[in-house]
């Protein structure tokens, strides 16, 4: 099986100050960077952890 590359995104709420990208085409993976320096590497977390963290900045 092929890797998928990342399929990077913003968030719709950012406008034009995008500060993250997210990719979310892997099963296993959700993937964050900084859109300004991406050169700063990307945080990687299962799918569920995502989620979670989602959901608690909703609630903040």
């Amino acid at each position: 099986m092929q890797p998928v590359s990342p399929n990077w995104r913003t968030s719709s709420y950012t406008g034009t100050e995008n500060c993250v990208e997210v990719a979310d085409n892997q099963p296993a993976l959700v993937m964050a960077r900084d859109t300004k320096d991406r050169s700063r590497g990307l945080l990687a977390v299962q799918p569920t952890t995502w989620v979670a963290f989602v959901e608690f900045v909703k609630e903040t």
